[in-house]
């Protein structure tokens, strides 16, 4: 491998069939391997297994096959995050860092000898589908899962845009198993969304962590700054599954103004580095709430870990994934490469999240809420509504009274272009959020709250 070769850290909670892949912009000088002496004796016994098989196996398999088998095997055996990938794996790898791939946009993992759902990538076939975090995938199409390594899971998922799979899953107090039918895509990630949820409160979504999500956030900020003033933000990383160390690192430091974001410790100094946050605060010490769930993970707990640790942002919701380890992309000669852990990550405090996760500072276990007939618990009617009322003696009647009336037209048209303006901007609807996403609603009610209690 030559000097110039690109190595990058990857920040990854499992296998994507998308590819949704987690690299850096990182770039480390080659090593000089160590002269160890190697082990003759087990080298022996790997290549008499591997004459065994050539001359024993019930049907001829080629070298190369048998090579590449054994270092899978190898790779696979070191953690679940360490892997070799292929020329088309490697390809596909490389792809999804600009946000656009082909596939169901799922990530998983194995567990138990199953596959697992870290995360459904949102506006793709297996978010459309009701795919969930922590769903188990017991057979595809007609292929029972179990027995199956991971990589030959994820190849009988990926196919042409446009083609069927169907995907039986085990869902966690479901009576039975789910039967899913999805449509392979292409699949072209908007990894930062933006809008209002009350006028002075905004909402920022991010679904994964690509090359233009610093950016991209900054734009959406700029937004939600431009429509009034913004009393505060909420940020949803649920089911975010990772995506570039530097896009996370990016997102950060946007909302930090001094201070650690982040620390990657490996082996060697090659492998340790340490991110601070550079001065500059997008919210201006503004109130920030940071929604997070059992499927926010490797890149998304770097932020939620950074923001929790600076003491400036409140998590909540559910605790994280807990992916604290870093991988390395090592490209070979025959344009194929290998992924393998090479460092664990540690947020600000110190403190290593590895298979630990991050505990938000308000827990939320989902639930489903339902609406109320008003009339059952006394809403509707009240003491303005009563016949012969007194009335409130600071209340102030504007009533314009003109000759011609037009101080009236110039009200109505007033609030006609509010309105307008209004419809435009297209906040989210707070009455039905108790209903459609409790946890947003509790994210915004902590929100008003603290900016509330900032201003007095």
């Amino acid at each position: 491998m030559s000097s110039s070769t690109r190595v990058s850290l990857a920040l990854l909670a499992g296998v994507v069939f998308g590819v949704s892949a987690t690299l850096t912009h990182s770039v480390f000088a080659e090593k000089q391997l160590p002269a160890e002496t190697l082990p003759l004796k087990d080298l022996q016994t790997f290549v008499e297994i591997l004459n065994r098989v050539k001359s024993d196996y019930v049907e001829p398999v080629k070298d190369e096959t048998l090579l590449e088998n054994a270092v899978r095997g190898m790779l696979s055996g070191l953690d679940p995050h360490s892997s070799y990938l292929d020329k088309e794996e490697y390809k596909e790898l490389n792809a999804s860092t600009t946000g656009k791939f082909g596939g169901l946009g799922i990530e998983v993992q194995l567990k138990d000898g199953l596959v697992k759902v870290v995360s459904p990538i949102d506006d793709t076939p297996a978010a459309k589908a009701g795919v969930k975090a922590g769903d188990l995938i017991v057979k595809i199409d007609d292929t029972p899962v179990k027995g199956l390594t991971l990589q030959d899971a994820v190849s009988k998922m990926r196919g042409d845009p446009g083609t069927k799979i169907v995907l039986t899953l085990v869902r966690e107090n479901a009576p039975a198993p789910l039967v899913l039918e999805l449509k392979r895509d292409y699949i072209k990630v908007a990894s930062v969304r933006g809008r209002s949820i009350e006028p002075g409160y905004g909402y920022i979504r991010i679904s994964q962590f690509t090359a233009t999500t610093g950016k991209n956030l900054s734009e959406e900020l700029a937004k939600l700054k431009k429509a009034g003033e913004l009393k505060g933000l909420v940020l949803d990383l649920r089911n975010n599954p990772g995506g570039l160390l530097t896009a996370a690192v990016d997102v950060s430091d946007e909302f930090l103004n001094k201070g650690a974001i982040v620390s990657i410790k490996g082996r060697d100094a090659d492998s340790t580095r340490e991110f601070d946050a550079s001065v500059g605060d997008a919210l201006e010490g503004k109130p920030l709430v940071v929604l997070v769930n059992g499927g926010s993970a490797s890149a998304a707990e770097i932020v939620a870990g950074a923001l929790q640790d600076q003491k400036r942002g409140v998590l909540i919701g559910s605790k994280t994934f807990g992916k604290g380890s870093v991988q390395t992309i090592l490209p070979l000669n025959n344009d194929s490469a290998i992924k393998i852990t090479t460092a664990r990550y540690y947020t600000p405090s110190g403190r290593s999240i590895q298979a630990e996760g991050i505990v938000p500072d308000v827990t939320i276990q989902p639930f489903k809420v339902s609406k109320l007939d008003p009339s059952e618990f006394g809403e509707g009617v009240h003491e303005a509504d009563l016949k012969g009322r007194l009335d409130n003696p600071n209340a102030k009647r504007e009533e314009t009274k003109t000759k011609d009336g037009k101080s009236d037209e110039k009200t109505k048209e007033g609030d006609k272009a509010k309105d307008k303006d209004a419809k435009k901007e297209e906040p989210i609807n707070v009455a039905d959020l108790p209903v459609n996403d409790y946890e947003l609603y509790e994210a915004l009610t902590l929100l008003k709250g603290l900016s509330i209690t900032q201003n007095r």
